[in-house]
C-alpha cells in the first residue's frame, strides 16, 4: 500500500491538474460564445451567395466558359482536412482524419488519384507521420480564422482546379450543431455542385412572379466574378464552424477531465484517510506490544 505521503503527493498534483483544466475550460467556453456569434452571422450571407449563383447561373444561357464551374472526367480529387492546431479537444481531430481516410479509400476504390490539402497543425503532422504526400498546408488560424484565410485556400484550390492538376474538391470538417454535438460533413465544393443549376417549380413560379432581370453586364460575365468569391464564402463558413466546434469539443472535454479528477481526488482521500488509520491502527499495536513486553 502507499505511503500517506505519497498518496498525499498525488492529491495535490491532480488537484493542481484540475484547476489547469477548470481554466481551459473557462477559456474555451468563453471563445465557443464569440465562434457562435461569428458563424450565425455567416450562415445568411453564405446562404445568400448560394441563392444568388443559383440564380444568375440560371440566367447565363452557358457555363461553359467559367473554369470553376467545368465538369470534366475526374481522374484526381483533392481532400482537404479542417483540423485544429492544437489537441485537448476530445474526438475534434480524430473523427475528422477518420472521415478522411475513409474518404480515401473510397475514392482511390473508385479508381481516383488522392492529393492532400490541410489546414491545421495537427492534420499535417497526423498525416506527415504517415508519409503522405502533402500538396499544401495551412495553420495558426483554427482559433480564430478570417476571411483571408479562406481566400489563401480558395485561390490554391481554384489554382489547382483551374490548371487541371485536381477535378474534384471535398472539403472535410465539423459543423457545429450545439457545443456538445459536433457532426463530421463532407462538402465537395469543386466543381460547382449540378443542383446550383438545376430550376425547380418553385423556383420558376417565383422568377415568373418577379419578372425578368436585366443583367448589367452579361449573367455569364457576373457569374465568373461570383464562383471565386462563392467558394470563399463556403471555405470561411467551413473554417468557422470548424473553429465553433473546435472550442465546443475542447469546452466539454476540460469539463470531463475536471470532473474525473474530482472523482480522482475522492478515491485517493479515501485511500490516503485508510492508509493513515492503518498506521495509527499499526503505532497503538507496536505501543501496547511494548507495554506488554514491559510488563512481563
Amino acid at each position: 500500500m502507499a505511503s500517506v505521503q505519497d498518496i498525499n503527493r498525488r492529491i495535490r498534483s491532480v488537484r493542481n491538474t484540475s484547476k489547469i483544466t477548470r481554466a481551459m475550460e473557462l477559456v474555451a467556453a468563453a471563445k465557443l460564445r464569440r465562434a457562435q456569434v461569428r458563424i450565425e452571422a455567416m450562415r445568411p450571407y453564405a446562404d445568400r451567395m448560394l441563392e444568388l449563383i443559383a440564380g444568375t447561373a440560371r440566367a447565363a444561357s452557358s457555363v461553359r466558359g467559367i473554369p470553376l464551374m467545368e465538369r470534366r472526367e475526374q481522374q484526381t480529387a483533392a481532400i482537404v482536412p479542417l483540423t485544429g492546431d492544437r489537441g485537448l479537444a476530445g474526438p475534434f481531430n480524430g473523427q475528422i482524419l477518420r472521415r478522411a481516410f475513409a474518404l480515401e479509400r473510397e475514392l482511390r476504390g473508385e479508381g481516383l488519384d488522392v492529393r492532400w490539402l490541410v489546414a491545421g497543425k495537427k492534420g499535417r503532422s497526423t498525416l506527415t507521420f504517415r508519409r503522405y504526400e502533402i500538396t499544401a498546408a495551412w495553420s495558426g488560424f483554427s482559433d480564430e480564422p478570417r476571411y483571408a484565410d479562406a481566400q489563401a485556400i480558395a485561390h490554391r484550390l481554384a489554382e489547382l482546379y483551374a490548371e487541371r492538376e485536381i477535378d474534384r474538391v471535398v472539403v472535410v470538417y465539423n459543423h457545429f450543431e450545439s457545443a456538445l454535438v459536433q457532426r463530421v460533413v463532407e462538402q465537395e465544393i469543386l466543381p460547382i455542385a449540378e443542383d446550383l443549376l438545376e430550376t425547380t417549380d418553385e423556383q420558376r413560379r417565383e422568377d415568373a412572379l418577379r419578372g425578368d432581370f436585366i443583367y448589367e453586364p452579361e449573367p455569364e460575365e457576373i457569374l465568373a466574378r461570383l464562383v471565386p468569391v462563392y467558394l470563399e464564402t463556403e471555405l470561411y463558413r467551413a473554417l468557422l464552424e470548424s473553429a465553433a466546434s473546435e472550442q465546443g469539443a475542447r469546452m466539454t472535454a476540460m469539463r470531463n477531465a475536471s470532473k474525473n479528477a474530482g472523482e480522482l481526488i475522492d478515491t485517493l482521500t479515501l485511500a490516503m484517510n485508510r492508509a493513515r488509520q492503518a498506521e495509527i491502527t499499526q503505532e497503538i499495536l507496536e505501543v501496547v506490544a511494548g507495554a506488554d513486553a514491559l510488563t512481563q
